[in-house]
């Protein structure tokens, strides 16, 4: 056949990860990562999602189109035939006398169009290769849809988690308040010192709206991958609830077999081999073409007279065409598909270094987000034991109340950076999952085989 044969690229070099020190070798299920988080409700947001996902069912609808269109290809291949059926009747006048004749016929008429230099073949592995990238690209948005539901899901609970330690900050601030204003009508303390107490629960009140609203968003955005309006969710996601618990133990694979999981890089290598034999389908417009036709039919004056056997009637005509002069179109259309064969190479290796990347930051976002969180819960224990320290002094009138003000302001930031950090650190975690191909496996496609 005309054109390049298609050979895979050789993968890259792909040394060992730099940052699995932190992680736990373990044999995980990509396919149902977020599983292992055991928090039923992300499980069943993820379930409904990919069920009724409108981004999932457009990439749907583009793979029952790649799947057609590699028929239309494999279609043209074949020999194609038609039957008709025809009848007539004629009037002649000669002086004043009339007769009247009529004819009847039925034919067959087939043609096919002999494939000898191979550009039809060529638009089939064309066609074969966009089918498979079709179903790779379905498996990617998977992927990614599985992963989105993951981190607004985490989200979600972060931001609430973060409203349920403001909410107590302002409980204890209005507690705090009202001491200090028994005591300034007692003129125990100053009206700065009042003034002070009024400040400090203002500024957690005011930390709320902006909490209430990340809430709000994080549920209007689940809704959306989910395919449904807000109301439709709103029953599942009413009640609040404590951030997932992070996997006891984390996918570890190598390099290769994360270029071998992921869909996108499979997609964008189908895209290349697809290019590759478009080349072919260019090339092949240089050389002649061999079409043959042919006919059997049958003419009778009479509907019987169609099944003797003396009225059949074949002809087989066969033609050859080749091109004389078309001004160097055919030179440039190869050109066209072989520039478009390096683009898409360019992006194949663009995609496969996109792909090393994305594993090794979520990896290194996973090692510093643990010493983090780590870190931030001693920082969030020490402030916690300070603050109800110094609301016991204060109480007893061992300490001023700016004291007191500043502990509580500190128990508040460290908490609130200790829920940061534990969402950083799960966000991490799922975005490992999507750099590794998680949320998909062949066995769900048999297009991306």
């Amino acid at each position: 056949m005309v054109g390049p044969d298609y050979n895979k690229p050789a993968d890259p070099a792909t040394p060992a990860w730099h940052n699995t020190s932190a992680l736990p070798a373990a044999d995980i299920a990509l396919a149902t990562w977020w599983q292992q988080f055991h928090d039923p409700l992300l499980d069943q947001l993820v379930k409904q999602a990919l069920e009724g996902s409108l981004t999932l069912q457009s990439a749907e609808a583009k793979l029952r189109e790649a799947r057609a269109r590699r028929g239309l290809q494999f279609a043209q291949v074949m020999p194609t035939s038609s039957v008709g059926l025809g009848g007539n009747r004629s009037e002649t006048r000669t002086d004043n006398k009339r007769s009247d004749s009529h004819g009847y016929s039925a034919d067959i008429d087939a043609s096919w169009e002999i494939d000898f230099f191979g550009g039809r073949q060529r638009a089939i592995e064309a066609a074969d290769a966009t089918l498979n990238a079709a179903g790779y690209d379905l498996a990617a948005a998977r992927v990614s849809l599985a992963a989105e539901v993951a981190n607004n899901y985490i989200a979600l609970r972060a931001a609430q988690q973060r409203l349920a330690v403001t909410k107590q900050s302002v409980i204890s601030r209005e507690q705090t308040l009202q001491l200090t204003r028994w005591r300034f009508e007692a003129k125990l303390v100053s009206s700065l010192e009042l003034n002070q107490a009024l400040s400090s629960l203002e500024q957690a009140r005011a930390a709320l709206p902006t909490l209430e609203r990340t809430i709000e968003e994080s549920k209007i955005a689940l809704a959306v991958l989910l395919g449904k309006p807000r109301s439709a969710v709103e029953a599942l996601l009413q009640a609040d609830g404590d951030l997932p618990v992070a996997p006891a133990a984390l996918a570890q694979r190598l390099p290769a077999d994360a270029l071998r999981q992921r869909p996108d890089v499979q997609a964008a290598e189908r895209r290349l081999a697809a290019q590759t034999a478009q080349i072919g389908v260019a090339e092949a417009a240089r050389y002649p073409s061999l079409k043959l036709s042919g006919q059997i039919g049958v003419e009778a004056l009479t509907p019987a007279g169609l099944l003797r056997a003396d009225t059949i009637v074949s002809s087989l005509v066969g033609s050859l065409t080749a091109p004389l002069f078309d001004a160097g179109r055919v030179q440039r259309n190869v050109e066209i598909q072989t520039a478009l064969r390096d683009q898409t190479l360019a992006s194949y290796r663009s995609t496969l270094l996109q792909a090393l990347a994305d594993s090794e930051k979520a990896l290194s976002a996973i090692r510093w987000n643990a010493q983090r969180v780590e870190a931030q819960q001693r920082a969030a224990d020490a402030a916690s034991e300070a603050a109800r320290l110094a609301l016991i002094n204060n109480r007893a009138g061992r300490s001023d109340l700016l004291t007191l003000l500043d502990a509580q302001r500190t128990e508040l930031s460290q908490q609130d950076a200790l829920s940061s950090a534990r969402g950083d650190y799960l966000t991490a975690i799922v975005q490992l999952y999507k750099a590794l191909g998680g949320g998909w496996s062949p066995a769900q496609d048999g297009d991306t085989k």
